[in-house]
């Protein structure tokens, strides 16, 4: 099995937590739908495909910055007293609020696409990008450091045991951790489940909730159950997936 090795830099980036609202904050790593979007923008793909993601990386620091922001209200018609904008004949209000940005990110992705055949594709796209790329907001430009083909393998280790690059954390599916294959260090030892959890995004189906003559289509997202961990080491004896160059991956 094939996957295409990115790593990527970036400067200051929002990874929308869906619901925060007053403070926009941020995953501490983009989620698996997120990367996928960034994907099939590059390669301009009009239709999914599937595949499976592993992430890992790591930031500097956090910060809060001003950002605007916009409310509206379905049906709410265009009142000059409280409205800034106009769009046809509703009002949109325009006011201030505060973003959490990561700052100098850098993250180590691997993407294995369902259909093998699609490998070269996405890593031309990659390499030679038809236009910036950007994961997290359409300002969050990445710096592609890094694209290469690389052999995903299952293995048992029976040297030394393996660990995430330094100061790296990632995402790992919950079957990982419960399997053993992999052990979380510097923990409390009476704690279960190690790690801060997540349900994580990755991608969504087109359900009518409505009728067949009045259609009310909402997106169903289906979600991963990850732990964001550090301090991960392989076990010996214990299959894990790597890639030829013996890093970890968490595919989801």
């Amino acid at each position: 099995m094939k996957a295409i090795r990115l790593r990527l830099n970036q400067n200051l980036v929002n990874y929308k937590f869906p619901v925060s609202f007053q403070l926009k904050e941020t995953y501490p790593l983009p989620p698996y739908s997120t990367v996928i979007g960034m994907v099939h923008n590059a390669c301009n793909y009009t239709e999914y495909k599937p595949m499976l993601v592993s992430i890992q990386g790591k930031y500097h620091s956090k910060v809060n910055d001003l950002a605007t922001r916009y409310e509206f209200k379905n049906g709410m018609t265009f009142d000059a007293s409280r409205h800034q904008l106009k769009v046809g004949d509703f009002g949109i209000s325009v006011g201030v609020s505060t973003i959490e940005l990561l700052s100098d990110v850098e993250l180590m992705i691997h993407i294995v696409p369902e259909n093998q055949y699609l490998i070269e594709e996405i890593y031309n796209s990659f390499l030679k990008p038809r236009e910036y790329l950007s994961l997290g907001r359409r300002e969050d430009l990445v710096v592609i450091k890094e694209v290469k083909i690389v052999e995903i393998i299952n293995e048992k280790l029976r040297g030394e045991n393996l660990e995430l690059p330094f100061n790296y954390r990632a995402y790992i599916p919950v079957t990982v951790i419960e399997n053993e294959k992999v052990l979380v260090e510097g923990e409390i030892s009476e704690i279960e489940y190690k790690g801060t959890m997540y349900k994580i995004s990755k991608n969504y189906e087109l359900i009518n909730y409505g009728t067949k003559k009045s259609p009310k289509i909402f997106r169903k997202w289906n979600k991963i159950d990850v732990h964001y961990v550090s301090n991960v080491v392989s076990l010996r004896r214990k299959e894990i997936t790597i890639d030829e160059d013996k890093y970890m991956v968490f595919l989801a």
